[in-house]
This record gives structure tokens, sequence and C-alpha cells, in this order.
């Protein structure tokens, strides 16, 4: 499902216009990225939460010369885990 076919699902859905329901999704997408930005959670009772993880540096392998080692350095991630209403309604 691409991005359009969620505008055009909430704006059917909800009797919005399409240019309405993207702002919207818009508006979205930001808060949780500043949120994420700031080291915040997102809750979403329901559906989940959006966080911050830090990944660990570690050592890899380039994959145009895999003899070659090369280092990954450590860094934040943004994750996702799924509320109990959602894991219910995808088994």
């Amino acid at each position: 499902m691409s991005k359009q076919d969620i505008i055009n699902h909430i704006a059917d859905s909800s009797g919005i216009t399409k240019r309405a329901a993207s702002d919207a999704l818009e508006s979205l997408v930001t808060l949780v990225t500043k949120e994420l930005k700031k080291g915040n959670n997102v809750t979403i009772t329901g559906f989940g939460t959006f966080k911050v993880s830090k990944r660990a540096a570690r050592m890899g392998v380039n994959p145009r010369n895999p003899s070659q080692r090369i280092s990954i350095p450590a860094m934040k991630v943004p994750s996702f885990k799924a509320g109990k209403t959602l894991k219910d309604a995808v088994r």
C-alpha cells in the first residue's frame, strides 16, 4: 500500500477532500519525526509505539570485497513496537 493509497482511503472513509487527508497524514508524519528527533516515544493506543533505539558499533563486511572488514559506527535508529490490538488483528 502506497502513501497515495492511504490518502485515498482516509479521504473516502472520513468524507474529506484528498488535499485535507494528505495534509493530515503529512502532519502526523512530521509530528512523529520531530518527537523521535527529540528522543521521545510516540504511542498511538491500540496501534503501537514509535521509539528511538540505539544500535551498537560493530564490524561488518564490505559487499564489494568480502575479504575486507569495515567498521560500522554506533547510531540511533527508529523502531516500532506493535500494540496488542494491532497484533491481535493481524493474527
